[in-house]
């Protein structure tokens, strides 16, 4: 997870200097897109994957794409190459995160679950720190290549020695042990292709509907068109029946993990935009604000795990969507003209504040209501979710944003009227917690 979030968080912010040199910047929402299309299909397919045969080869394969992902993009020689490295990329991280996560439901007791996924969270502190600035160095004194080369040389070697060590042979949990191998519990969940069949279909309408939000002429809408019949169609098929309407027990902890996924990435989406398309903020003071969201992210996940251990964890889904309530309340007073910009931009930590708190608690609520036997079907679904709320969310709140724009409404208007309705999800979640608590 270290690698993960080193990668991840110094890759973002050199997309935007790749796509400008590529002479690719109106396709840029096609290469960003790209990545959370392709982590649907890698979360389906690693889900899957670990119910059948333990989480290690999921998690293997998905170290080794992570490394041929960051050659593929720096190599690149049009957008549309970048676009393929940041596919794979996302197939990887879908791989990689719903192996972690069905590794400790299949090899940890639950009470030290939410411990481990802590420790998770604190893996990405440093990379926070350092991803970022060093990657913005290196494109600004060398090439943004450099930055892809660099991490694919860092991930290689230890990449190596994970698959190394996970060739071992280890039991199945299901035949009395952590690991891998058959057993009755994995034999009982058949190796269907549907479920991936439909993972892939659902993967298309996603990244049809990333490209076609690239322009507004015919074919960019018949795109957004046929990526929403997708969407709409095959998503419930990915998910646990009663997800949309928050059935109780595990529904409901997937729709959460999808209404909170989707408010935290549409506010680390729009708050920077308006802070320095509108409110002329400098680049440090908005890198500064991602910087302090993963460091408190990571604390709050610490405090969820080791002082609060012992509160309910559907109360803490609560108190975290309330402070995320809170963090948007911010965003919106942001965009008043006559208030500091600091005040939108604090709406980035506050946020990482709840998400800290609830989500690793909507993990342990998720493993709890599932069979040993289906967790990796479980982490499956709750990622699929994830990537649905962000696409779903991050949209409606950017329709809002330019309806309000096409109406004649100021930029700032039109973005307390998106923040305004990011207000909705938080509530909402903290009004069905609980309904997602255990038995």
């Amino acid at each position: 997870m270290f690698l993960t979030g080193f990668a991840a968080l110094a890759v973002v912010p050199t997309l935007p200097t790749a796509a400008r040199d590529l002479d690719g910047v109106s396709l840029f929402p096609v290469v960003a897109g790209c990545f959370v299309a392709a982590g649907l299909f890698g979360g389906v397919l690693g889900g899957h994957w670990a119910d059948r045969s333990g989480a290690r080869r999921p998690l293997a394969l998905g170290m080794v794409l992570s490394v041929l992902t960051l050659l593929v993009s720096a190599s690149s020689v049009s957008v549309w190459q970048l676009a393929a490295g940041r596919f794979v990329d996302g197939l990887a991280a879908g791989l990689v995160a719903v192996s972690v996560t069905t590794a400790i439901g299949q090899t940890y007791p639950e009470h030290l679950r939410p411990r481990m996924l802590a420790l998770l969270s604190a893996g990405w502190v440093l990379p926070s720190l350092l991803g970022p600035p060093l990657a913005g160095l290196v494109v600004q004194w060398w090439s943004w290549r450099a930055v892809f080369y660099g991490l694919a040389a860092l991930t290689a070697l230890p990449a190596v020695a994970l698959v190394l060590v996970l060739r071992r042979p280890v039991p199945h949990p299901s035949a009395g042990g952590p690991g891998a191998g058959g057993g009755p519990g994995a034999g009982q969940v058949p190796a269907e292709r549907a479920p991936l069949l439909v993972a892939g279909l659902l993967s298309a309408g996603a990244a049809l509907g990333q490209y076609g939000a690239s322009a507004w002429d015919p074919r960019h809408l018949a795109a957004v068109a046929a990526g929403v019949v997708l969407l709409v169609g095959f998503a419930p098929r990915l998910l646990p029946r009663g997800t949309w309407r928050g059935a109780r027990g595990l529904p409901v902890t997937v729709l959460l993990r999808g209404l909170t996924s989707g408010t935290y990435f549409a506010v680390e989406a729009l708050v920077p935009l308006m802070l320095i398309t509108e409110r002329r903020v400098d680049a440090v003071v908005v890198g500064a604000a991602f910087t302090a969201s993963a460091v408190l992210w990571a604390g709050a996940s610490w405090v969820q795990g080791r002082v609060l251990q012992h509160v309910a964890r559907h109360r803490l889904v609560t108190a975290g969507a309330l402070i995320m309530a809170a963090a948007v309340a911010l965003a919106v007073a942001g965009c008043s003209g006559g208030a500091p910009p600091v005040t939108a931009a604090a709406a980035m930590p506050l946020s990482a504040v709840g998400m800290g708190l609830l989500d690793p608690c909507v993990t342990v609520l998720s493993l709890g209501h599932s069979p040993p036997h289906r967790q990796g079907h479980t982490t499956s679904a709750l990622q699929t979710n994830m990537n649905l709320g962000q696409v779903v969310v991050l949209a409606l709140a950017s329709a809002v944003l330019n309806a309000c724009l096409a109406a004649g409404a100021g930029p700032l208007g039109g973005y307390r009227a998106a923040f305004a309705l990011l207000l909705l999800p938080p509530l909402l979640v903290a009004a069905l917690a609980v309904r997602a608590r255990g038995d």
